[in-house]
């Protein structure tokens, strides 16, 4: 195949902001996707919701929360792990062992989820169906494989298949499943909804399977230390990540089991807003990983920290809106799902609150295990999951989901916090440079104080008028925000696509 050259950066963009460009446009694609994901992971919900009632969509909640929690730990860290090997041996000049390090780290996972998925057969609770434990491995394997793709610079496979195709065929089913309940009464169990909710982990299985099998055709080379050094890299990674995914998930399971299904579906509703906002963090985190990964590794701390400001920006600018509308206006965005669920109306205030904070703080634990802290990451993570637990071991019986809701707060600012003050103590690295400040300005005023302001007169015209000051002040900030190098990747990848 003839070797495509890419055009040389715009006079626009200096030539040393390459790296962030290609960061921008990896990230663009990624908010797209995102987008689509965040849009149909809202629809899931709402139908569920809707479509269920409160217990049954309680049990179909924490059966998908379970499922993603073990299929996590299934992956024993590799979704960091088989971006930041890739990355560093392409920056090395040794792309030959890739292949090796894929070995390496694709088996145990595949070995793994097959003994969970086994163990859950036959030892599950009563709200989580058996059926649900044969899409275990594949959903744990097709995860991995596409963090194996991000490591090879290839940013679409993740938009297209994990942000477009999956949760788009996830809404196409559990929409089917509701229609006809809507349609001819045929109300069918939460099961055979989790069923729908976990098929199209398949087809992102085997197109990851594919894409991974082309690159890895060559001849490849074998170092025999390589396996050490990958899992001494990756076990901390391993462990923090599944303490990463509890600290997400464990909660639901916590007040089902404390407070019943009935709370747990409202608690899932009100916290939906999170998996939206964390879309986007993690749209523009795997778009950066890679490039992070290079320049910690060649000792280029200065270029990593503009990176990683420059990422928390455009985190900045993307999630604070959503966070600060949502905490706004929580009783109309739980109306929305049900007039049963907005009991839960302090809870989504909370949680808005600490999701401020987490953003702000870019996407801070990445950095961390960039620079090979994997480690001190996983003892954050930790340490926040034994705050939040703590917590809702308390708090769950008395108060709900509201007690869930300041559990899984507290959790979230020890697990934002913390590493913030080990990443600029240790490697003078910090999210808080000129654009993030602008952005954080912008957003507060935008959505904060006008719809504050205005809402007293019209709760309709606060978010319209939030939205026509943030363009305004988008336009104002261009230069101080650096958004010619989002244009510039925008420029870019409509020039690679029509090539």
């Amino acid at each position: 195949m003839a070797e495509i050259t890419l055009a040389p950066p715009s006079p626009r963009v200096k030539a040393g902001d390459a790296g962030l460009v290609g960061a921008a446009r990896g990230g663009l694609g990624n908010l797209v996707g995102a987008g689509v994901a965040g849009a149909a992971g809202v629809g899931v919900t709402w139908l569920a919701a809707r479509g269920l009632g409160p217990a049954a969509a309680g049990s179909f909640f924490a059966a998908t929360s379970a499922f993603v929690l073990v299929s996590s730990i299934a992956r024993l860290g590799t979704s960091t792990a088989l971006v930041y090997w890739p990355a560093r041996l392409r920056a090395q000049g040794r792309p030959e062992l890739i292949a090796q390090c894929l070995r390496i780290g694709l088996f145990p996972v595949a070995v793994l989820a097959t003994v969970l998925a086994a163990t859950l057969w036959f030892g599950a609770p009563h709200w989580f169906p058996r059926s649900l434990t044969i899409f275990l491995p594949i959903a744990a394997l097709a995860e991995s494989m596409l963090a194996a793709t991000r490591g090879y610079r290839m940013m679409r496979p993740t938009v297209i298949l994990d942000k477009i195709v999956k949760p788009g065929t996830q809404l196409l089913g559990i929409g089917l499943l509701a229609g006809l309940a809507l349609l001819i009464g045929a109300h069918t169990p939460p099961d055979v909804w989790t069923v729908a909710w976990a098929l199209p982990y398949v087809p992102v299985f085997v197109c990851a399977g594919i894409l991974i099998w082309r690159k890895t055709t060559a001849t490849p080379a074998h170092e025999p230390g390589l396996g050490s050094a990958f899992w001494r890299f990756t076990a901390p990674r391993a462990l923090a990540s599944g303490a990463q995914t509890a600290l997400q998930r464990v909660d639901v399971l916590l007040v089902a089991s404390l407070a019943g299904l009935v709370p747990a579906a409202a608690y899932a509703v009100a916290g939906r807003f999170i998996v939206v906002g964390q879309l986007a963090n993690g749209a523009i985190s795997q778009a950066v990983q890679p490039r992070l990964a290079e320049l910690l590794s060649l000792g280029d701390r200065a270029g990593a920290n503009r990176l990683y400001q420059m990422a928390t920006a455009w985190l900045v600018l993307i999630s604070w809106p959503l966070h600060l509308l949502v905490l706004l206006y929580a009783d109309f965005y739980l109306s929305v799902f049900g007039p049963s669920y907005l009991s839960a109306v302090s809870a989504v205030r909370v949680l808005a609150v600490a999701m401020l904070i987490a953003t702000g703080c870019g996407m801070v634990d990445i950095v961390l295990s960039m620079a090979g802290r994997t480690t001190w990451n996983l003892m954050n993570v930790v340490l926040a999951l034994v705050v939040m637990v703590s917590i809702d071991l308390y708090a769950i019986p008395r108060l709900g989901a509201f007690g869930a809701a300041i559990g899984l707060a507290a959790a979230v600012v020890t697990n934002n916090l913390l590493p913030l003050a080990q990443l600029g103590f240790s490697l003078r690295l910090h999210p808080f440079g000129p654009p993030t400040r602008y952005a954080m300005a912008l957003a507060l005023l935008s959505f904060g104080a006008v719809p504050w302001l205005t809402r007293p007169i019209s709760a309709a015209a606060g978010p319209l008028v939030g939205l026509t000051v943030y363009a305004i002040g988008l336009r104002l900030l261009y230069s101080r925000l650096e958004l010619a190098l989002v244009v510039e990747g925008m420029s870019r990848r409509w020039r690679s696509g029509a090539r």
